[in-house]
């Protein structure tokens, strides 16, 4: 309890400048960042299943939020703002009881991580090009990425050297601390600096830009001005659904993580009530919408988190912050609070995983970068869009695209093998062997026929399927089955389906296709489809001769290779795999 306490305590004050700066992202003045941390965490805290998590005022919706204001033009931190701002927040607290309602937490599994990532990687650039003009004194701006690069363009005769000083060297000091001294919570110790260098210097007197003073007290409790919902209704609507949707994937997948972590029960639509909470807890203080902090629950984990009595104390905190330590802030420089705000920024870039998928896979790489550039294009709204088209677009592909191989057996061994994986697997004489392992449907049925054809050679007697990994097909399938087999039998060429469950027999009949089950053409396993071929065991192999004098495959090549891949990929010889295992073992 004493640690949880003490990280709530660290919380609160790491919110303080990023809080208020995103605030101010939003449109709002930045003392509403501090009222957003106060009743929604304690809401949050209450509701959730999580142990560990921190909520608060957060990038993504501060930004879409800011958006939205520039796109109805209305101009930040006046009361028409205020009450728009007031207005969404309450409609993504109402979407969340809809989502609650029909237990849409289940859906978050649809998108994938690099979509995700791209996503949430675009809206901290987005952020960052924005904010970047206030570290050397000029003016932030809002739109997509061609209007903030000349933006930026437009505000460099602004350029005041000892504000830019000021925010890059905040910048630098933060990021080194993080890597020297991780322990340390930087952002807080730069916002004390900042604090006693204007105290100490008035660096208002030269030039650079200091915070506004915050009235002390508790923020007035309020409902909204629904007159301002049928200006803008329709603008409403889809802004407020995309910033819960938004909400619930980030928040969702983040906290999920922590509770596989630590092994802790994770109750999803549980999650969408505690969302629903503390954007009401939002909305009654006049903050922008709520959204989970990736980089305020790494903090908590690090110092040991482990209840929510984190968010009761990091809330008592912020309270007494409100109540007795506004006119700290009228000390804080502009520069030093944007340093910090863009420090958080960097963090939520998912740098790692484009390394990762730099070196694993170029395919998910691509679907990141289309997810990022399509936010910093197009914005916040449509980048939502497009990250949704996107998972689907990538699930739809590994559907189309499914695993596949060419089978073959390894001397003096049982089974069958695929060629590619094995170096020492043989094809059958006159046989193609196939699997194919995914459901066979309208939009891959083509690929399926494409692979067998190009294995067929003028001397090839028989074809078999190895259909273990179809679970189903389609009517289409079943009738160009039905067509390849016949196509195949006036070539002199014996076609059959194999391994499947028992349950696709169902479905061929079903769609139509019965007569490949009356034929003979389907079969339990592969031996009984060769032994129907009139090939017995043990089978004649291609290519034996290149073997050597191995007449039996080596079993702990084999196993090396099914774990790793073939052995020239590798560059290995036979004779070095014993050693190559020894290493696998030992990393």
């Amino acid at each position: 309890m004493k640690k949880d306490i003490f990280a709530g305590v660290v919380v609160a004050l790491v919110s303080i400048p990023i809080s208020m700066g995103y605030a101010q992202i939003a449109g709002l003045p930045a003392v509403y960042g501090l009222y957003g941390s106060l009743l929604p965490i304690l809401l949050y805290g209450l509701i959730t299943s999580s142990k560990q998590f921190v909520v608060g005022v957060d990038a993504m919706p501060a930004v879409m939020v800011g958006n939205l204001l520039a796109r109805l033009s209305i101009e930040p931190e006046t009361p028409q703002a205020l009450s728009l701002v007031q207005i969404v927040t309450f409609m993504v607290a109402l979407w969340f009881v809809v989502l609650y309602i029909l237990k849409a937490g289940k859906y978050v599994k649809f998108i994938s991580g690099p979509v995700m990532g791209g996503f949430i990687s675009g809206v901290g650039m987005t952020i960052i090009l924005m904010q970047i003009p206030k570290l050397f004194g000029g003016d932030p701006a809002a739109g997509e990425l061609l209007q903030l690069l000349g933006h930026i363009e437009q505000e460099v005769p602004k350029f005041h050297p000892l504000s830019a000083l000021l925010g890059f060297g905040t910048i630098l000091m933060i990021l080194l601390g993080k890597k020297l001294i991780p322990k340390i919570p930087l952002t807080v110790v730069m916002m004390g600096v900042g604090a006693l260098l204007q105290y100490g210097f008035s660096l208002d007197r030269y030039g650079v830009k200091v915070m506004p003073e915050v009235a002390a007290g508790l923020p007035k409790l309020t409902l909204p001005d629904l007159k301002v919902i049928t200006d803008h209704l329709d603008d409403l609507v889809m802004q407020s659904l995309g910033i819960a949707g938004v909400i619930m994937a980030q928040t969702l997948l983040a906290s999920g993580n922590y509770a596989s972590k630590y092994k802790d029960k994770f109750h999803t639509n549980r999650e969408l009530l505690a969302y629903a909470a503390m954007n009401f807890g939002g909305g009654v203080v006049g903050s922008c919408p709520i959204n989970g902090s990736v980089s305020r629950s790494g903090i908590a984990d690090s110092l040991g988190v482990r209840s929510q009595a984190m968010s009761f104390s990091a809330s008592a905190t912020m309270l007494l912050v409100i109540m007795f330590g506004t006119p700290f802030f009228k000390y804080l420089p502009v520069p030093v609070m944007t340093g910090i705000v863009i420090t958080a920024l960097i963090g939520i870039l998912e740098l790692d995983m484009v390394k990762t998928l730099w070196k694993r896979s170029k395919n998910e790489l691509a679907v990141f970068f289309l997810a990022f550039m399509g936010v910093l294009l197009f914005g916040t709204l449509y980048g939502v869009v497009i990250g949704v088209v996107l998972s689907f677009w990538e699930v739809a592909i590994r559907a189309v695209v499914p695993p596949t191989a060419y089978m073959g057996r390894l001397p003096g061994h049982g089974n069958f093998y695929s060629l590619k994986r094995n170096s020492e697997a043989r094809p059958i004489k006159n046989t193609v062997i196939y699997r194919f392992s995914g459901n066979l449907f309208f939009a891959n049925v083509d690929r399926f026929f494409r692979d067998i054809e190009r294995a067929i050679k003028e001397d090839t007697h028989q074809v078999v399927v190895d259909a273990r990994g179809i679970g189903n097909l389609d009517i289409t399938a079943a009738k160009e089955l039905l067509r390849f087999y016949d196509d195949l039998h006036s070539r002199g060429i014996k076609f059959y389906f194999t391994e499947h469950d028992g349950s696709l027999n169902d479905q061929l009949r079903i769609l139509g296709a019965g007569r490949l089950i009356e034929e003979g053409a389907v079969r339990r396993t592969i031996t009984l489809a060769l032994q129907d071929a009139g090939l017995e065991k043990p089978y004649d192999l291609e290519g034996l001769e290149e073997m050597g004098d191995f007449e039996k495959a080596d079993a702990k090549l084999s196993e090396h290779e099914w774990a790793f891949g073939t052995s020239r990929s590798y560059g290995l010889e036979k004779g070095e795999i014993d050693n190559a295992s020894v290493e696998s073992k030992e990393s």
